[in-house]
């Protein structure tokens, strides 16, 4: 009888271990999404870098870190980073623009280089796919709770990271993640 426990409790711990680890998280790299001038992007075609998924705005307390982030660009692109933008407008309506006047608010206040995208929801019933993939599946799992919200995408698709909105793009905790991301095969 000890030894028929002994061995189910085996089992399921192989089983469980199994799936842990032969088991793949799901990348969220996944869809078609349109850039901000309207043309369509597979979000596969990210894969092999490492990418940073920001929800952003032109109107809220922490827009200036659209600076932080193009300097992130400009420091990684070269090494593999790629920075996403998605405007959304769900916190206090600080992104009422359009795509036009979000585009054209990026590039001149801002000098923005990195990829912006159509506006989307990024919270509640209509979040996109995306995002839904993102807040389901990221540590801590959950909506998002502000404009520039953070999450780190490895090379592989899988969510490596998710930084709160007061954290900065220069703040130490988000570059090492990115530089340890950058080295990893």
């Amino acid at each position: 009888m000890f030894w028929m426990k002994v061995c189910a409790v085996m089992v399921v711990c192989s089983l469980a271990l199994g799936s842990v680890v032969g088991a793949e998280a799901a990348s969220p790299l996944v869809g078609e999404m349109k850039k901000i001038d309207g043309k369509p992007v597979d979000l596969s075609s990210y894969k092999g870098k490492v990418v940073l998924i920001v929800n952003v705005a032109s109107k809220c307390g922490y827009t200036g870190q659209y600076t932080g982030l193009q300097k992130l660009y400009d420091s990684y692109k070269d090494k593999g980073l790629v920075v996403l933008g998605f405007p959304a407008n769900e916190f206090g309506g600080q992104e009422p623009g359009s795509d036009t006047e979000i585009a054209t608010f990026c590039s001149t206040k801002y000098g923005v280089t990195f990829d912006m995208f159509s506006k989307i929801v990024v919270k509640g019933p209509d979040k996109a796919p995306l995002y839904k993939s993102l807040t389901e599946t990221a540590t801590p799992a959950g909506d998002v709770k502000w404009n520039f919200e953070k999450f780190l995408i490895g090379r592989d698709g899988a969510i490596l990271g998710r930084f709160a909105s007061g954290v900065a793009p220069d703040d130490a905790k988000l570059k090492d993640a990115i530089e340890a991301a950058l080295k990893a095969n």
